[in-house]
């Protein structure tokens, strides 16, 4: 990897407030109204390693959103902010206190920063954080690179404690499950540096799937997918994502990843481990917090 030449940065967010229209209802696949409860904010006693189906939630995850009130900030905010970059809580009665970027979601631009349970309890909307930003643009080995191959959105130095492995010709992944693209819903088409990928599992195929015990902080791979650029369709490709929130009753929508890496598939060795799969847990996580 090219990682001598990686810069880091020092970048500012604030912890969002959730939103809603004047009519708090959206519309499930079903045509079913219901409130997008956790969608964003300070969501509490959501958890790594929590089933992905578990909560009567859309889009929760077990961390807290970070954005930044110019909307050009906050994209450079979710572009540069990569899984494992450290983050500093700046005022409010968390003052001090460490955590990590586990993820990006859309919708403008979200950083998702975890922090320990008795942390996050303390921290509420509008707290200042700041985010060592490390790791966009990591390179690989020349053989890698020749393949097309691309790291995106995670700072490389973590990855073997994630089960990932890169060598000088090809790298391997152990994921929870493998997915085609044709379940990639919301994020299609969009710049996978500053989104998630909707894939679209729920209670209802995750067993055919594979998938039954997914859950927040899992590796995925899709197949024939490539998000280096856009995300899209491109046969013989497989892109390896971090699972970063629970699923979501829309249509199009679902469990939120967000990519980490995409390769031809011919340069991708993946340890299928349905059932006793760790990927991003609280002990990684309080580890990095506390270096």
């Amino acid at each position: 990897m090219n990682t001598p030449t990686l810069a880091a940065s020092n970048l500012a967010g604030v912890v969002e407030h959730p939103g809603l229209d004047n009519n708090p209802y959206l519309v499930d696949v079903d045509g079913r109204p219901y409130v997008p409860v956790g969608d964003g904010g300070v969501v509490l006693g959501i958890s790594l390693g929590d089933s992905v189906f578990a909560f009567d939630a859309d889009h929760a995850s077990a961390a807290v959103s970070l954005v930044h009130p110019d909307q050009a900030a906050r994209y450079a905010l979710t572009a540069f902010a990569c899984l494992g970059n450290p983050v500093t809580v700046r005022s409010g009665a968390a003052g001090g206190a460490t955590g990590v970027v586990l993820g990006k979601r859309g919708e403008q631009g979200r950083v998702l920063a975890w922090f320990p349970p008795e942390t996050l309890a303390t921290i509420v909307p509008g707290d200042a954080m700041s985010v060592r930003a490390f790791g966009q643009g990591a390179g690989l080995s020349v053989a890698l690179t020749e393949t097309g191959a691309e790291l995106l959105n995670v700072d490389p130095g973590i990855l073997p404690r994630l089960g990932v492995h890169l060598g000088d010709t090809s790298l391997s992944a152990a994921v929870r499950g493998i997915v085609g693209s044709e379940l990639v819903g919301n994020g299609l088409g969009r710049p996978a540096h500053q989104w998630d990928l909707d894939l679209q599992v729920d209670v209802g195929n995750a067993g055919p799937l594979g998938l039954r015990g997914l859950a927040i902080g899992d590796l995925v791979a899709v197949a024939d997918l490539d998000v280096r650029h856009n995300a899209g369709y491109r046969r013989g490709w497989v892109t390896l994502g971090v699972v970063v929130t629970t699923t979501s009753p829309r249509p199009g929508h679902g469990v939120g990843m967000m990519p980490m890496l995409s390769a031809p598939s011919t340069a991708v060795e993946l340890d299928l481990r349905p059932d006793d799969h760790v990927g991003v847990s609280a002990k990684l996580l309080t580890e990095l917090a506390g270096r």
